[in-house]
């Protein structure tokens, strides 16, 4: 899926999911964008002569549904225009980095040119750091995005956090819920953009520090020298041979010998002759130091975000995704796997689970109930012959009887590695069915669903209370009515 498509079905499905009460979109609102966006994936699969495509169908009815709120709300079509810094960020910055390159000359001597000019050595010393930094980072591969902080990624995905004035409740829920699921799905391209943005100002700056050098030695003329209170001409002749060798390599330029650096020491009159010299030497040491592999590094940055928006990996098989499949005929039954913990399901609590199956997934959705995992075992040995990352389930869910009392040490852990090694995510379901069995009154069952809720927002894990004898007390919203924490 496209990055276009990607955003407006994002955004719709943030606005469907905080619409529990269909304030803003009626049912029939749906009904027409689904049926509309069938109609015309149907009719786009027929030209192709191939199946319906589900991201056809999810971007048609995007874009039906956002029209709509559109149309009705004016500060949501505002919103809809608005863009990231980014693209602005992609022009200025180079623009900058030229500006302040030529104006680096102001800082050293107009008229002369050091051959151990401190601005020009730091440029050099600066980029090879970053590139030492690069090729360490990708050595050790890791989950963030690099130097570049969350928060600065989410600014410069979707702009600033504010939202826009007179909306409906619903719909400022759903597009702060947008800026963060956005964000988080597209941090890798705004990387890879910022990245690319940053290599082409380090190349424009190298650029415009070259530029001002041979510019200022058209009107003027330099006197080329050196001087040091530490250094002699021996050490001065060997660092400039080492720092000189790439562009002497590459380009056909005058060399130097040591009688040449000797006789350039400034504590002599300065000579204007040999200042061309070391002003070729110096732009193409820069040139090849800097500029060329900045651009190279910006090309492969952009090359990568540009392949990374034409397929952004979106994850199709969450519940909401799958239960839009079901109605293009793009996807078979969801799947809602149940792990209980140190909780025998019985036969009539089966079919509560299969009921909450269905009132999440739809009435297609299959069950896929797992043993129950023994009290206290070590969650790894339980979980040994169990596949988290499988594919083909949409809602990985663990099963605790409210009659218990959680325990961080075997309730928390367990909680913890699913969350750790379900891509996915999972969802906690709170049985109420055995406290009520016991006949325990309303308050003893509202005080231990707030000290599971409480546990379980300690873990940073949303739960769901559920009646598995009686699913009918606690209704479901189709698509959204399980709330999946911790989704990679």
């Amino acid at each position: 899926m496209n990055e276009r498509t990607a955003r407006d079905v994002v955004l719709m499905r943030a606005i469907e999911t905080a619409d529990t009460k269909r304030e803003i979109l009626t049912e029939d609102d749906r009904v027409y964008a689904s049926r509309s966006a069938r109609e015309l994936a149907h009719w786009q699969a027929a030209e192709g002569k191939s199946e319906p495509r589900l991201d056809h169908f999810l971007g048609q009815r995007a874009e039906l549904i956002l029209k709509r709120l559109a149309e009705r709300t004016p500060a949501f079509a505002a919103f809809r225009q608005r863009r990231s810094l980014l693209p602005v960020l992609a022009v200025l910055l180079p623009i900058v980095g030229f500006v302040a390159g030529a104006g680096l000359d102001r800082i050293g001597n107009p008229h002369r040119v050091d051959l151990l000019s401190a601005p020009l050595l730091a440029i050099l010393a600066w980029n090879l750091l970053v590139y030492l930094a690069l090729i360490v980072w990708a050595l050790v591969p890791s989950k963030r995005t690099g130097w570049a902080s969350p928060q600065l990624l989410r600014r410069l995905s979707v702009g600033k956090a504010a939202l826009p004035r007179k909306l409906p409740a619903p719909l400022a829920a759903g597009i702060a819920q947008y800026f963060t699921d956005w964000s988080a799905l597209t941090a890798k391209l705004t990387h890879l953009r910022l990245g690319r943005t940053i290599h082409l100002a380090a190349a424009a700056f190298a650029l415009g520090a070259i530029a001002s050098l041979y510019a200022r030695g058209v009107l003027t003329q330099y006197a080329a020298g050196w001087e040091s209170t530490f250094l002699d001409a021996q050490q001065v002749h060997t660092l400039l041979s080492f720092l000189f060798a790439p562009a002497l390599a590459v380009f056909p330029l005058q060399g130097f010998t040591l009688a040449d650096v000797q006789l350039l020491r400034f504590v002599q009159e300065p000579s204007p002759a040999g200042g061309a010299r070391w002003v070729h030497l110096y732009a193409a040491t820069l040139f090849l130091l800097v500029v060329l592999p900045r651009l190279m590094l910006a090309i492969v940055s952009g090359l990568r975000a540009r392949r990374l928006a034409h397929r952004l990996p979106l994850d199709l098989g969450q519940p909401y995704y799958r239960l839009l499949a079901d109605r293009v005929g793009a996807s078979g039954p969801a799947v809602l796997r149940v792990i209980p913990y140190s909780f025998t399901v019985d036969e009539p609590r089966h079919k509560g689970l299969a009921a909450v199956a269905a009132m999440v997934l739809g009435e297609q959705a299959q069950l896929m109930l797992r043993p129950s995992s023994p009290y206290g075992e070590e969650p790894k040995d339980a979980l040994r012959d169990a596949r988290l990352d499988d594919a083909d389930v949409a809602i990985t869910a663990v099963l605790f009887n409210l009659t218990a009392t959680p325990e961080r040490e075997n309730h928390g852990a367990f909680l913890e590695y699913l969350a750790r090694n379900t891509p996915r995510g999972i969802a906690v379901l709170l049985d109420e069915s055995g406290l009520v069995e016991r006949g325990a009154v309303d308050a003893r069952l509202v005080e231990r669903v707030a000290l599971w809720h409480q546990f379980c927002q300690y873990h940073h894990i949303q739960a769901t209370v559920v009646d598995l004898l009686h699913p009918e007390r606690h209704p479901l919203d189709l698509g959204s009515g399980l709330p999946v924490s911790g989704a990679a």
